[in-house]
């Protein structure tokens, strides 16, 4: 399984790939379920983190949060069952 970093830097970094084509899941440890994030609302990437401004508050969420990647609806990744849970 490649690493979650790699794939979104393939999404923003490939020139054939659409960013408004994929959602990101996170887990949401206080929901206690995946939400879903347009991969367009993601104002940045860095240190471990996705960055997304909402109403003028910025919120980071750890990328060892990311559960699964889709591409126009389909499964393109998602994180092994092996991993560390939270």
């Amino acid at each position: 399984m490649k690493p979650i970093k790699d794939v979104l830097n393939k999404i923003i970094w490939d020139a054939r790939e659409k960013p408004s084509a994929y959602v990101i899941g996170c887990y949401d440890r206080v929901k206690d379920k995946i939400i879903e994030i347009a991969f367009t609302d993601i104002t940045r990437i860095e240190e471990g983190f996705l960055i997304l401004e909402r109403g003028g508050q910025e919120t980071m969420i750890p990328l060892h949060r990311v559960r699964i990647v889709k591409k126009n609806g389909e499964v393109v990744w998602r994180r092994s069952t092996t991993s560390r849970s939270d």
